[in-house]
């Protein structure tokens, strides 16, 4: 069995599994190379409309795999550190929508794998955590960048500096998770939402993600000139015509990604 599992069905949904269970999914270092080409192939696959990235064996991921060889011990520590960094960007800026399905752990890089994604459902049993001061490490896999833009300052020094493990429950009420569902009910769900994004008009849907993951860089005019040009684009697809058809005859759309 592959450490990373991927697929692309037939409805348009690439699934990402983190497939080392005896681990609970740590990530090892060849595993962030193979994570980073699976990202760019979803990013320029056009079968491949929403991706899904989960764990197997009931975890999401515990991270790094700090139990053998130290990442980067060949001593380039940081040119690894930037590999994985890399990983990280190609996640986050992924053209097109993208859902975190967490059960179990997620800490330390595993965490901020899931906050890269546009959308997390957990289970309610999962468990988070910014667990790298209890390692004597620093954030790392964008955390830094992420978690003051979804939580505000306070609240992400406070994640960061004392690695507390946090439940389902907490993390939504603090703003990190979109949804929790029960344990029995995860798969369900998130094949339910996968489905409606892949199925929803993706150049719209890469538009909007675009803009929203830059809006707190721009100001309110340069985010309108962003707008203006989006939506300039979107008058020239076929998804946008269908849309206005679709609503004009009172039915659903069929979107196409053109």
């Amino acid at each position: 069995m592959s450490d990373i599992e991927f697929e692309i069905d037939s409805r348009a949904i690439a699934r990402v599994t983190i497939n080392r269970p005896e681990r609970k999914n740590a990530v090892t270092a060849e595993m962030w190379g193979t994570l980073g080409e699976i990202f760019d192939e979803v990013a320029t696959n056009p079968s491949a409309r929403a991706m899904v990235l989960q764990g197997a064996g009931g975890a999401f991921c515990a991270g790094a795999d700090l139990s053998g060889r130290r990442i980067g011990a060949d001593g380039d520590q940081l040119a690894s550190m930037r590999r994985i960094g890399k990983v990280a960007q190609s996640l986050f800026r992924l053209p097109k929508p993208t859902i975190a399905k967490v059960t179990g752990v997620a800490v330390g890089a595993g965490c901020n794998m899931a906050l890269a994604c546009d959308l997390i459902v957990a289970s309610e049993s999962a468990r988070f955590s910014e667990i790298f001061v209890k390692r004597g490490l620093s954030l790392d896999f964008g955390g830094s960048y992420i978690l003051p833009r979804l939580i505000g300052l306070h609240r992400a020094k406070e994640l960061a500096l004392f690695g507390d493990i946090l439940s389902a429950k907490e993390a939504q009420e603090m703003g990190l998770v979109n949804r929790v569902v029960a344990d029995a009910e995860i798969d369900e769900f998130a094949e339910g939402w996968a489905h409606r994004l892949a199925s929803g008009p993706s150049i719209a849907q890469s538009l909007s993600k675009s803009m929203l993951n830059d809006s707190l860089n721009r100001s309110l005019v340069d985010a309108l000139e962003a707008e203006s040009f989006a939506q300039t684009v979107n008058f020239k697809t076929d998804d946008t015509a269908e849309a206005i058809k679709a609503f004009l005859e009172k039915r659903d759309p069929n979107f196409t990604g053109r």
